[in-house]
């Protein structure tokens, strides 16, 4: 809380690349989008490049850490008016700069910032927000609360098409709890995309107790390995991993810390797709329908699919095409010569 609401005012304060790096081209539509949104949101971000998935129209969406809100103001525009993005975040030096943010009620106000203020400065940016976007109503809210237990903050289960997460969950202890609750708040078929920070071996505890690598996203970091039996765990499909690029630090105390470690910033997604669901491997063809992705959806590592070209998917692949909301993008058939030795999302 200290180091994102009162160390960091800009994105030039942070000592790593971690919280930076972009991995992949950024669709037309999304650079649009980017600019449309206010400048302060943007200035006080500190997430991972952009975490947007595809296929997003009339989806509900969950932010897991928002932060300044600049992610939620960018997918407002691209669920469009009838879907919807919520928002939550620990952070109240962060929510109180956050452009369009109904905060909820909290029994705790910073001392400099009373509850009337941030309501006034919330409910002005909404109005900004919403008339540069041409939408009636808002499409985004801001809740003040903890990705570990979203149903303190009245989240329902299974109410949400995607979960996406831009470079937080390392600022949390309990990883498990926070896939166990995004998987809870997802529909059936529903999605957590979200980028990360993850390590090439469990760090030890200097590093874990470290401010400041704490605070860029390196003490806290996952080893890669945990991410698998942790989604496994909770009943997610096996990882996907989309984009991966390497962290570099420009600080030579930080540097002696952390040793022979090796971070890296990556993309994964993850499906609530039960493997009771799966009927075997499959032949799929993409009909081109994704706006921003009519010719070619890189799916994953693993997964490109080129407008009306058959492609061999495993039966995981193909139950989360089958559940999914991609399920309308694509002809889905049983058998392909080739389907059961094609790799999966690992």
């Amino acid at each position: 809380q200290d180091y994102y609401g009162k160390d960091l005012q800009k994105s030039e304060d942070l000592k790593t690349n971690a919280c930076v790096t972009s991995a992949r081209p950024l669709p037309k539509a999304v650079r649009d989008a980017l600019e449309r949104v206010h400048e302060e949101v943007v200035a006080r971000y500190y997430g991972c490049g952009l975490v947007i998935p595809e296929c997003l129209a009339s989806c509900r969406i969950l932010d897991l850490g928002s932060g300044s809100g600049r992610d939620c103001y960018l997918l407002s525009q691209l669920v469009g008016e009838q879907g919807h993005v919520t928002g939550i975040d620990m952070t109240e030096g962060q929510v109180r700069h956050i452009a369009g943010a109904s905060l909820c009620p909290t029994s705790i106000s910073p001392p400099s910032f009373p509850s009337s203020y941030q309501v006034k400065v919330a409910k002005k940016h909404i109005a900004y927000h919403m008339d540069k976007f041409g939408y009636q109503k808002p499409n985004v809210e801001f809740l003040h609360g903890y990705m570990e237990k979203l149903s303190d903050v009245g989240l329902a289960d299974e109410s949400y098409d995607i979960v996406i997460s831009n470079c937080v969950i390392n600022l949390v202890p309990d990883k498990r709890a926070v896939l166990q609750e995004a998987y809870c708040v997802l529909k059936p078929g529903g999605e957590m995309y979200f980028s990360d920070v993850y390590t090439s071996q469990r760090l030890s505890e200097a590093v874990q107790q470290h401010r400041v690598l704490w605070g860029e996203c390196l003490a806290g970091a996952l080893y890669w390995r945990d991410l698998y039996s942790i989604a496994e765990e909770v009943g997610f499909s096996s990882p996907c991993l989309v984009t991966a690029s390497p962290i570099t630090i420009s600080n030579k105390e930080l540097e002696g810390i952390i040793g022979d470690c090796r971070f890296v910033s990556a993309t994964f997604r993850l499906f609530k797709v039960p493997r009771s669901s799966w009927a075997g491997p499959g032949q799929v063809i993409y009909n081109g329908g994704i706006v921003g992705h009519e010719r070619e959806l890189v799916f994953d590592a693993n997964y490109t699919f080129k407008e009306g070209e058959v492609v061999d998917v495993d039966a995981e692949m193909a139950a989360i095409l089958r559940s999914s909301r991609f399920v309308d993008e694509f002809l889905i058939r049983a058998g392909g010569a080739n389907a059961a030795a094609s790799q999966g999302c690992c």
